[in-house]
């Protein structure tokens, strides 16, 4: 365990973060410092996320998730378009979906609840600056204060200081289209019931974009909630305000988007599905804009990077926070493999990194197969459906890369 004496920073609190502690301090760290800049509860933030059946196998295995987390178990991922006389629209294919969907929120609290005692996990705690040096990283604060360290792992997301340090020029991209996002009670569920099974990924698919929507575990930690992701593409006229990933907040949705997906839903969506969207609170919705970013490599010096500050790639590929949890259990299987630092840190990225730029290609085949160049959807049938999945790359990678051992 070669970071058995050293002293490790883990810049970021998130379920990345929580993992990245996780991974350090059962690698044998000496001593494991959370910075998280955000002083709200994060276990609070309900939107959903999912995990391929294989890829939870895998982490339940390296000891990062376990069947007592709260999950909600999904098969089956329908398509739907709108047709007059049919409430729920018309189904015209539908591909397997082996995921385990989770609420962001419950999800961190479970992996915040395994991080040894001994970690110290400071919330409001902002790095403003990182400064590598030969033999270690100094980090600078927000209340002014500077702490050294032997090794920073950078799990601060898609704006990451750590990975400005690591790569200055490396910026995420626009992707060229947006997601918004909701989440409502299952209560608030518009009948029939038969509309939306229970272990369905349902998708409604509309020119230029798609909704999928499935369940998870409600943030009460009873019951179920839906969850519901909208992407299509805004006019190009404002296309600018995303060019940079710092300016835009999730929760701020300017009035025009507000008005261009109401509009979207009133003209494709099936009465059923506008009813979902309308019947969730608007304190409930934010918009999520599609970023690109792939680092050459995960580690530099005794910086290391895991999550979205290595690679950012679009949730259409159905990796989200598993790609981090994996980072997370290759990074502590480096770290107690190798004879030496260095060796640990080289064999991670070399590991991680070719698997970041392949998510990171998926995502845009995928992004382009499903909203950018959509196909025409009411003309598809099941074989077609099967056809354009693959040929989209669906089947190369969907859900996330196995884990290697």
């Amino acid at each position: 365990m070669v970071v058995r004496g050293e002293r490790v920073a883990v810049v970021g609190g998130s379920i990345a973060g929580c993992a990245g502690a996780l991974a350090v301090a059962r690698a044998g760290a000496r001593e494991v410092v959370v910075f998280e800049r955000a002083a709200d509860r994060l276990g609070d933030l309900g939107v959903g996320l999912a995990l391929h059946n294989d890829r939870y196998a895998e982490l339940a295995e390296a000891g990062y998730l376990d069947a007592g987390m709260p999950w909600v178990r999904l098969t089956r991922r329908p398509w739907v378009v709108r047709e007059d006389g049919l409430r729920a629209g018309r189904e015209i294919g539908a591909l397997p979906f082996p995921f385990r969907s989770y609420s962001w929120g419950s999800l961190w609290r479970e992996l915040r609840g395994r991080i040894p005692q001994g970690v110290d996990f400071r919330v409001g705690a902002a790095v403003t600056g990182v400064e590598p040096e030969p033999d270690g990283v100094q980090l600078r604060l927000a209340d002014g204060t500077e702490e050294r360290f032997d090794v920073v792992v950078g799990a601060d997301g898609y704006r990451s200081l750590v990975r400005a340090a690591m790569y200055p020029g490396a910026a995420a991209e626009y992707g060229g289209f947006l997601a918004w996002r909701g989440t409502l009670p299952v209560e608030r569920l518009p009948g029939p019931a038969e509309a939306f099974a229970e272990t369905d990924a349902t998708t409604v698919a509309f020119p230029g974009g798609h909704m999928i929507a499935y369940r998870i575990p409600a943030r009460s930690g009873t019951g179920t909630a839906v969850n519901w992701v909208f992407y299509t593409t805004p006019p190009a006229a404002g296309a600018q305000r995303f060019a940079d990933p710092s300016s835009t907040h999730p929760r701020a949705v300017p009035a025009d988007l507000v008005r261009l997906q109401r509009e979207l839903v009133e003209r494709h969506f099936p009465p059923y599905w506008q009813e979902v969207v309308e019947l969730t609170p608007v304190e409930e919705r934010f918009i999520q804009p599609m970023y690109d970013m792939a680092t050459p490599h995960f580690t530099r010096g005794r910086l290391a990077l895991l999550g979205d500050a290595a690679s950012i790639a679009r949730p259409t590929t159905g990796s989200g926070a598993m790609k981090a949890l994996q980072d997370a259990a290759a990074l502590e299987r480096a770290l107690r493999a190798a004879d030496t630092l260095p060796e640990a840190l080289a064999a991670y990225s070399a590991e991680r990194a070719p698997l970041g730029r392949a998510t990171v290609e998926l995502g845009r085949s995928l992004g382009r197969a499903q909203v950018q160049q959509t196909p025409q959807w009411a003309a598809m049938d099941q074989r077609a459906m099967e056809e354009w999945w693959l040929d989209a790359g669906g089947g190369n990678g969907f859900g996330g890369h196995r884990l290697a051992r």
